[in-house]
């Protein structure tokens, strides 16, 4: 006989309302259902009362995580309506807070994931650490949530040297920070044991499944959006992708870990090469055509589709999260895995529902 439970939206280790229905034998889940839907805002359909510029402010706000990449892959799209090429300085400000923000989004997974097997001390000190990351953010772009850093035709905020200071002052402590981080993810016995093997993804299934992100590579495919053609600008910065082949919590555990040094280093790279000049180009007219635009967020590719009419405002806009592609794989690998040990396997896709519901 088999019993049907509630996962969420309310969970005391999740700190999104993911909500699945458990199809459980005894101990064990047989069957996953998603159940979506509980934060939606409607955020697609309110850019109707708002022209293209203003729209920026709202898809900034479609999460408080990940919001200067939402920000950043929204105007790049606008930009390819108009046909403009930003200035050269304000792509390195573009890259610089959007590894920003993926060091600061990745120290708050580690702190949930370390939350998620009952490490609460581990916890606080991931979230410690990513406080210095907000502490700058903050000095650039004026807020400790949303990050907004870029605007159609370039950067809406420059790099003073005094942020520049702060920003490598910054890396220096975090890394250190991080290599004591890694000591715990990486080599605790406690961790190995609740994530080695476990919700194991092959290659295949990952592909197959769409998945994106960290996940995707996770479990060996080398997929990431910093090395494609819209981002030219990672080849100079010496970016190389974290792969991880085995496919299990750990492995999608080392890949944020490594990911975190490979930011830093992408973040120190592109200060020292910085060149000065104009930080926005001016646009006219209104947008027409259709265009998308693929960036990697932290949690995976996201894409953005839109259209305009000529006017100031977008006909449609649209948009596929790294979540909504990363849910299929996470219905797939759940069955054969303890009730206990659900949350940690949720975890280990970084759900971010807020982005996926909008």
């Amino acid at each position: 006989m088999t019993t049907v439970i509630p996962f969420g939206p309310q969970h005391p280790v999740l700190p999104e309302p993911v909500s699945l229905k458990l199809e459980l034998d005894n101990d064990v889940v047989i069957g996953a259902l998603p159940s979506l839907g509980y934060v939606h805002r409607g955020l697609e359909k309110f850019i109707d009362t708002k022209d293209y510029n203003q729209t920026t402010y709202i898809c900034e706000r479609i999460c408080g995580i990940c919001s200067a990449l939402h920000g950043i892959t929204y105007t790049m799209a606008v930009e390819k309506l108009f046909d403009v090429e930003i200035p050269e300085r304000a792509m390195y400000i573009r890259v610089i807070v959007g590894e920003l923000n993926r060091v600061h989004s990745h120290l708050l997974w580690l702190g949930l994931f370390a939350d998620g097997f009952g490490f609460e001390s581990l916890f606080y000190e991931c979230w410690k650490y990513r406080e210095a990351v907000l502490d700058v953010l903050e000095k650039i772009t004026g807020n400790r949530v949303i990050h907004s850093i870029s605007k159609v035709g370039g950067a809406s905020k420059d790099l003073t040297k005094e942020h520049i200071d702060l920003i490598l002052k910054m890396l220096d402590t975090v890394e250190s920070q991080v290599k004591d981080l890694e000591k715990v993810f990486i080599n605790n016995y406690t961790v190995k044991q609740r994530t080695v093997g476990l919700a194991t993804m092959s290659k295949q299934l990952a592909y197959e499944a769409g998945t994106v992100g960290p996940t995707l590579r996770g479990s060996g495919v080398h997929s990431d959006l910093r090395e494609e053609a819209d981002w030219d600008i990672y080849k100079d910065l010496g970016f190389k992708a974290v792969v991880e082949k085995d496919g299990d919590c750990y492995s999608r555990t080392k890949v944020r870990v490594f990911e975190l040094y490979e930011s830093i280093k992408l973040i120190r790279n592109a200060i020292s090469k910085l060149p000065n000049g104009e930080i926005a180009t001016p646009i006219k007219g209104s947008p027409t055509g259709e265009a998308i635009m693929r960036t990697e967020q932290p949690r995976g590719e996201v894409v953005y589709y839109v259209k305009g009419n000529g006017t100031k405002n977008l006909e449609r806009l649209k948009i596929r999260t790294p979540t909504f592609a990363n849910i299929p794989s996470l219905l797939l690998t759940l069955p054969g895995i303890k009730l206990a040990d659900v949350p940690i396997v949720v975890l280990t896709i970084d759900p971010c529902i807020s982005c996926t519901e909008r």
